[in-house]
């Protein structure tokens, strides 16, 4: 389509069959005869579109069963055929509704969510011009490692310098043999970075912050990392330039046309669903060469993400329970993330066997032998085929561990399975009603979090904020491999929580977060069986009891 682009922010081409939204792509304002003197360049946008049918035999042409505008302040009436390949649509003003937007604004309001990315022009010429690209995180529980940045530009644009960060795939032959070739005969594109119409940008290390050519950027070179505010504000931003050579028509240096389909990823982190670039004011910052003023930006846009909450089948990390009153724990679901190619020698479907305690300390291959030997123990039905494993980098045990009149713990120990260490993580609980409770976390840092109701936010204290990977063990041919662990002790009060039920369930988390990636939990809890509450007093009477008898004999 030309002049316009997927509102969802998706690229072309795209399925159509249930509908879709246009939005503008360079002409985002339509004006008023009034406003441009009839001017139809001002008024009107024309946008050809170009796409497949099925199922639809020539001549016949089918066209849309209902055209409207999107925009509020509008009532669209029916189409109406004009021939047998054009349909009209009017619409008219909605005399009830009321705007809350000011005319004099000339820019949208900025929007709120999960990862905002600005897109701002700092310097421009008649056929470049120099962008900057902040990312910022805003979500409490957001978090992102490795970020890899993508787009499309829209009109042969190419990467000609970046600094602080720098594209996966450094390749100008598409500019070499393409319109960018023909237009710039001078330039030399050894130089150029990418000429990729999608390029993905991934993030320098901290070693290149003052590397000359590449670094000096604010908030640069981090590996990756944009950590949640709740953590450190100064580490939830991920700043870079890019230099962007344009192509004709758009030779002009008060012309611009950002990119579009923006996609954000991590390597162990939730899933972003980004929105399409909006124009807003331009971005003001303080000015390095003279502190007490601020610079503004030529232009700017705002791309808005969002955490998409689509169930997905696998995860990236699990939870396992277990308690005191029980022997047995409650292991990871069977493929919590995912097995893409099931061996014929398990099962993806059997639910995951009890294990024994001390079966969480070793990989998943080596622990047949003990679920094995514990189903005998425990006269407990072993499935055939075996259970296939839970396929987690990271795995996570919530143990009960005391139950009394005044208050209750519990321990969390985190793995990592991995080959990749975590530095600076973090993991947060929900407890919907034990967490009016929460006292203090032992050895971690942990807190109530502000905002986000009954969740308990915790990371490693300084020194020890870092998971390690997964390890060979003392002897290799022999012991099995040993996962990273961090582990902390967590106490609660039942002064502010009265009638809560921890044995019965309260005690357990509703939803666990490592890095911000939501973890499969167990869809039961460890059973309490016939356990009995004895009180102090009655404890006290049966002693007393007892020694009563004894003395009697």
């Amino acid at each position: 389509a030309s002049n316009a682009v997927l509102a969802d922010g998706t690229s072309l081409p795209g399925s159509v069959e249930n509908g879709t939204v246009l939005s503008g792509e360079t002409v985002r304002d339509l004006k008023t005869a009034v406003a441009t003197a009839g001017d139809l360049n001002q008024m009107q946008v024309r946008v050809d579109m170009v796409g497949t049918l099925l199922g639809v035999a020539p001549p016949s042409v089918p066209m849309p069963s209902s055209v409207t505008l999107a925009n509020d302040g509008f009532l669209c009436g029916q189409p109406s055929g004009q021939g047998s390949n054009e349909t009209h649509v009017c619409c008219t003003s909605d005399p009830n509704f009321k705007t809350n937007i000011t005319t004099e604004e000339e820019f949208l309001p900025r929007q709120k969510g999960d990862l905002s990315i600005t897109y701002d022009i700092i310097r421009t010429y008649d056929s470049d011009y120099w962008a900057e690209v902040t990312i910022a995180n805003h979500n409490p529980l957001g978090r992102l490692d490795n970020w890899r940045l993508s787009w499309d530009w829209n009109n042969n644009e190419f990467i000609h310098t970046i600094k602080g960060a720098y594209p996966l795939n450094v390749d100008s032959s598409d500019c070499v043999f393409g319109p960018q070739g023909l237009f710039y005969k001078e330039l030399d594109f050894s130089n150029v970075l990418n000429c990729e119409r999608r390029p993905t940008i991934v993030d320098l290390p901290p070693t290149m912050f003052n590397n000359t050519d590449f670094g000096k950027i604010p908030f640069c070179c981090r590996n990756g990392t944009i950590l949640p505010p709740t953590m450190d504000p100064s580490l939830s931003s991920s700043r870079f330039q890019i230099q962007v050579f344009k192509m004709p028509p758009n030779l002009n240096r008060s012309k611009f046309s950002p990119p579009h389909n923006w996609e954000i990823k991590g390597t162990l982190n939730p899933d972003y669903a980004c929105g399409n670039p909006i124009r807003v004011s331009p971005s003001e910052s303080p000015d390095p060469t003279h502190p007490p003023s601020n610079k503004s930006a030529i232009a700017s846009w705002q791309v808005v993400c969002n955490i998409t909450n689509t169930k997905r089948e696998a995860r990236k990390c699990c939870v396992s329970f277990s308690a005191y009153y029980n022997e047995s724990v409650v292991p990871c679901n069977t493929c919590a993330c995912g097995c893409s190619n099931p061996e014929r020698t398990c099962s993806a479907t059997s639910q995951a066997m009890l294990l024994p305690p001390e079966a969480l300390l070793v990989p998943f291959q080596n622990r047949t032998e003990k679920a094995r030997a514990w189903a005998e123990i425990q006269h407990l039905n072993v499935p055939n085929p075996f259970p296939c494993g839970d396929n987690c980098g990271v795995s996570i045990n919530w143990h009960l561990v005391t139950d009394h009149r005044s208050g209750w713990s519990a321990r969390i120990t985190l793995f990592n399975w991995g080959e990749a260490s975590f530095a600076d993580w973090f993991a947060a609980v929900r407890m919907e009603k034990a967490a009016k409770g929460f006292e203090e976390v032992y050895s971690f840092n942990g807190s109530l979090l502000d905002g986000v109701d009954g969740t308990i936010f915790m990371q490693g204290k300084k020194g020890l904020n870092f998971l390690v990977a997964e390890t060979d063990g003392s002897n290799p041919r022999r012991d099995p491999r040993v996962p990273g662990k961090q582990q902390s002790v967590i106490s609660f009060t039942k002064k502010n929580t009265p009638g809560i039920d921890v044995v019965g369930g309260d005690g357990f988390p509703s939803k666990v977060f490592f890095n911000g990636e939501e973890c499969s939990l167990p869809s039961v809890v460890p059973s309490s069986g016939t356990r009995m509450e004895v009180s102090l007093a009655t404890m006290m009477f049966l002693v007393l009891f007892l020694w009563i008898l004894f003395m009697r004999q």
